[in-house]
C-alpha cells in the first residue's frame, strides 16, 4: 500500500488550470477549425490562452475568430513591431507555461525536428523552457509514412509530449491514425498535466453506471444512473497521479484519459470484474447504482403479453461493496447511498454495517442533483465524523471527495 500526500482542494474546483499560461500553436491543417473550440475549453477550465498561429493556419481559421476567442491578439510575425523590443517569440516563449501545438501537421513537426526557426511558431518552441506538446494531425498514409514516425520518436526522445493521433474518418475521406484529438480530451489531458498528484502511485478502482438484470433477451430491470459521479471520479483520480480501474455498467460516457474501463451488464459480471483485479488496489470506491435484486430464472425467449398481470420472482444480488470491505487486507473502501429521505440514518447504517471506511450520501429527491443531472451534493460521514459538499459540477465534486479520502486514509 503506497502512502498518499495530502493536497488541499478549495471548493471552486480542484484539477483546473486556472492561473495556467497556455500557447497554443496552431499548425496549417484542417483540424485547424477545431482550435476555436480548444480554446474556449482551456478558458472554461481558468487558462489563460494566447495563439500563435503558422501562416498556412491562417488559411483554415482566421486569426480574428480566435484573437475574438482567446482576448489576445494572434501572433504571426517572427519579429513584431509591436512586441517589447520588436522580439514576440522571446516574449511568449517566457509568458508560457505550456507550448500546446494542435494541430502538429506532417510539415510543422518535420520542422520542428530539423531546429528551423523559419517562423514565429517554430521559433517558439526552441526558445520556450516550457514543456512542448504536439497533438498531430494528418492524413492516415503520412502519419504512417517512416518519415513522419522517426520525426515523432526524436521529438519524444527530446521530451516533447505527444497527445494521440486519434483514429477515425479524416476529411479526405480515408479511415485510420492521423486525426487530431477532440478538444475535451486535449484540455482534460492539460488538466492532468498540471494537477497536483496527491494520488500519485496509488492504485484505485471505481464502479460506475447502472446494472442491468435481464428478464428476458430483450427486456432488463435497472435504475436512472447516468455514471456521470463514477466517471468524474475516475478522470479526477487519473489526474491526480493514480492507476484507475473503472468497473462500468452500460452508460453513453466517453472513457477518461489514461483510464482502463471494463464493461459489465449485471451486478455479478460487476463482481466478478471486481473480484479479478482487486488485489493490490489502495481504493475502492463502490459509485455504481447496482441493482438489489435480479429475475430468479431469465426466460430463455422473449416473454410474450398473454394476460393482465405477470408476476416476477426476485432473488438478491452479490453485495459488491460488503464483499470488498470483508477483504483481509482490504482497501480504503468507500461506498455511495442514494436515498431520497433520512439521508443521514441510511447512511450511517449502511458505514457500519459494511464495514466501511466512508460513505458519500446525497439525496436523490432533491431536482437538479444526483441522477442524470451534472451536479450533484454530498455528505460524506466516516467513523467519526462527517462533512458536508454543497451542490456543485460533479469534476469539482470528485475533486473534493477524493481530497477527504486520503485526508482520511492517511489519518484513520
Amino acid at each position: 500500500m503506497v502512502s498518499l500526500t495530502l493536497v488541499n482542494f478549495s471548493r471552486n474546483g480542484s484539477v483546473s488550470l486556472t492561473n495556467r499560461k497556455i500557447l497554443l500553436g496552431i499548425g496549417g491543417g484542417i483540424a485547424a477549425y477545431k482550435s476555436a473550440d480548444l480554446v474556449r475549453r482551456l478558458k472554461e477550465r481558468g487558462a489563460e490562452v494566447r495563439v500563435v498561429m503558422s501562416h498556412s493556419a491562417t488559411e483554415f481559421i482566421t486569426p480574428l475568430t480566435l484573437q475574438a476567442l482567446s482576448g489576445y491578439p494572434v501572433a504571426m510575425d517572427l519579429l513584431d513591431p509591436a512586441a517589447e523590443a520588436a522580439m514576440g517569440h522571446i516574449e511568449l516563449a517566457r509568458w508560457a507555461d505550456m507550448l500546446l501545438i494542435a494541430p502538429a501537421t506532417a510539415n510543422l513537426i518535420a520542422r520542428l525536428r530539423a531546429g528551423m526557426a523559419d517562423e514565429l511558431i517554430t521559433t517558439a518552441a526552441l526558445a520556450t523552457s516550457a514543456p512542448v506538446v504536439l497533438c498531430p494531425a494528418m492524413n492516415q498514409q503520412m502519419y504512417a509514412n517512416a518519415a513522419t514516425q522517426d520525426n515523432l520518436a526524436t521529438l519524444a526522445n527530446r521530451c516533447m509530449t505527444l497527445w494521440g493521433p486519434g483514429s477515425g474518418s479524416q476529411a479526405c475521406g480515408e479511415v485510420g491514425p492521423g486525426r487530431m484529438l477532440e478538444p475535451l480530451d486535449i484540455a482534460e489531458r492539460a488538466e492532468q498535466f498540471f494537477a497536483p498528484k496527491l494520488l500519485a502511485g496509488a492504485k484505485l478502482m471505481i464502479t460506475a453506471g447502472p446494472t442491468r438484470e435481464a428478464i428476458d433477451p430483450v427486456r432488463y430491470i435497472s435504475n436512472h444512473s447516468s455514471g456521470k459521479m463514477g466517471y468524474a471520479l475516475a478522470q479526477a483520480a487519473s489526474a491526480m497521479g493514480a492507476e484507475v480501474t473503472l468497473v462500468s455498467g452500460p452508460v453513453n460516457l466517453a472513457t477518461p484519459a489514461g483510464v482502463k474501463r471494463i464493461n459489465v451488464e449485471s451486478a455479478q459480471q460487476m463482481l466478478d470484474a471486481v473480484l479479478a483485479d482487486i488485489d493490490g488496489q489502495d481504493i475502492f470506491i463502490g459509485c455504481a447504482a447496482v441493482a438489489d435484486y435480479r429475475i430468479a430464472e431469465v426466460a430463455e425467449g422473449k416473454i410474450k403479453k398473454s394476460s393482465e398481470t405477470m408476476s416476477l420472482a426476485l432473488v438478491r444480488n452479490p453485495d459488491i461493496l460488503a464483499t470488498v470491505a470483508a477483504r483481509n487486507p482490504k482497501p480504503f473502501t468507500v461506498g455511495f447511498a442514494a436515498e431520497t429521505h433520512e439521508v443521514e440514518t441510511y447512511a450511517r447504517d449502511k458505514l457500519q454495517r459494511k464495514n466501511l471506511d466512508m460513505i458519500a450520501a446525497n439525496d436523490v429527491s432533491i431536482p437538479g442533483l444526483g441522477f442524470n443531472a451534472d451536479q450533484n451534493a454530498l455528505r460524506v460521514f466516516w467513523q467519526s465524523g462527517a462533512e458536508d459538499l454543497p451542490a456543485t459540477d460533479k469534476l469539482t465534486l470528485a475533486n473534493q471527495l477524493l481530497s477527504l479520502i486520503v485526508k482520511h486514509k492517511n489519518n484513520p
